[in-house]
């Protein structure tokens, strides 16, 4: 089963997808820790990526795209990807429909937290206070809403038509988010 999961920073995407690998036995694909790694490892391509990131440009969705495709078409990960903070764009979504069907694998569900702005502000608070991160700001915080919200719209709009999106009510508790995320893929498994 591979699961794309979406929210706003702060929507408790990282907590959510945790529970969902440690439950489900899933390995979780975040293109930052594959382009971290890459820097870290020397790579020549990480020091690529360490180059284009140092210039303050955007990686391109070539190499994201390329370090995706050495994950997905490793077997040991084969059906049990959950991508977070991926796609982000239609172009990224039609690319990775694209790669899963070529290592004959697929979306299965498409999970998104929907909170609210207020919640996004108070969470990453407590959450700077907690954890000191630079990038948590509540005009950061704001400012990253608005990006995410504007830029994930066509690409949810795109996994709807597909009937692959479900929408988790992101404030509630997160004990009843993790309810209610296995009833949806319990379900789904049958």
């Amino acid at each position: 089963m591979n699961i794309v999961i979406f929210g706003p920073p702060g929507a408790g995407k990282g907590t959510q997808s945790k529970f969902i690998v440690d439950k489900y036995k899933l390995y979780q694909l975040s293109t930052g820790d594959l382009l971290r790694k890459e820097i870290k490892d020397k790579t020549e391509i990480g020091k690529e990526i360490s180059s284009i990131i140092n210039s303050g440009e955007l990686v391109s969705d070539e190499i994201v795209k390329n370090l995706i495709e050495k994950f997905v078409s490793n077997d040991n990960y084969k059906n049990k990807i959950i991508f977070d903070g991926f796609p982000r764009t239609i172009n990224q979504a039609e690319d990775l429909d694209r790669l899963l069907k070529k290592h004959n694998q697929k979306i299965d569900i498409v999970l998104k937290l929907s909170v609210s702005m207020e919640t996004v502000k108070k969470r990453i608070s407590e959450r700077q206070a907690q954890e000191k991160r630079t990038d948590d700001s509540e005009e950061i915080a704001i400012k990253r809403y608005k990006t995410y919200e504007k830029s994930s719209e066509p690409v949810l709009d795109y996994y709807k038509r597909s009937n692959l999106l479900k929408v988790i009510n992101g404030e509630a508790k997160i004990p009843e988010i993790n309810i209610e995320i296995s009833g949806i893929i319990e379900a789904m498994k049958g």
